[in-house]
């Protein structure tokens, strides 16, 4: 049954960066892609790369209708030139009776407008990858991920004061208030952290916590 539900197909509407990337990625880890394209250029130039790449207009439900997006459980909207052609492309969406719905927003407002029709996540890739680039330029910090409340996981090289010593030794959840999760030692698999984990200069922590928090911890020198 599992199996089954992992080799369930996707639509992918829109092949800009974002909507590519994920088609790309999917059919990589071998899951069925639909990719829906106006742009006949586009439809011609990723024909051979993707599972499946048509040319129709997804603003008109009738060509989604008879593309088979009912069909679907879940469907990805990468359009974002134009807020109202992925409005109308969500609505037909949820006229259609697709269950997971996916969709790039340009601003909040515009998520909000989504989010109120039915679809089921918003993504902001832009507002995103920003953050995500504040947190990561001059730090120690190797990669960001934001989940809700403010609570985050990096990966980042280890403060001075934790090299040499085990975690209990250091004491970083008592003084900083973040969990080290994992470490990741040159040439060696990942390691979930203990309280005799000793951390070297050369490892990369996994931490998590309040992103205050980390911020504070990663400032360390």
């Amino acid at each position: 049954m599992a199996e089954k539900e992992n080799r369930k197909p996707f639509l992918v509407i829109g092949l800009g960066r974002f909507g590519l990337a994920v088609a790309e990625q999917l059919t990589r880890q071998g899951k069925e892609v639909l990719a829906v394209e106006r742009d006949p250029e586009i439809v011609q130039r990723w024909s051979g790369r993707l599972t499946y790449v048509v040319e129709a207009n997804a603003t008109d439900i009738e060509a989604l209708r008879q593309l088979g997006a009912q069909e679907f459980d879940t469907a990805i909207v990468g359009v974002g030139t134009s807020i109202e052609s992925s409005v109308l492309i969500a609505v037909n969406l949820v006229d259609l009776g697709v269950k997971d719905i996916w969709v790039k927003a340009i601003t909040p407002a515009h998520g909000k407008i989504l989010r109120r029709i039915g679809a089921n996540h918003i993504i902001y890739p832009e507002h995103d990858a920003g953050v995500r680039a504040a947190h990561l330029v001059g730090g120690r910090m190797l990669d960001f991920i934001e989940f809700d409340d403010d609570f985050a996981i990096v990966k980042m090289h280890p403060p001075k004061e934790t090299q040499g010593f085990t975690l209990a030794e250091s004491q970083v959840r008592s003084k900083y208030g973040v969990t080290v999760v994992g470490v990741k030692s040159p040439g060696e698999d990942f390691t979930y952290a203990q309280s005799d984990t000793k951390v070297t200069s050369r490892d990369v922590l996994i931490v998590s916590g309040h992103v205050d928090l980390l911020e504070r911890f990663a400032a360390r020198p």
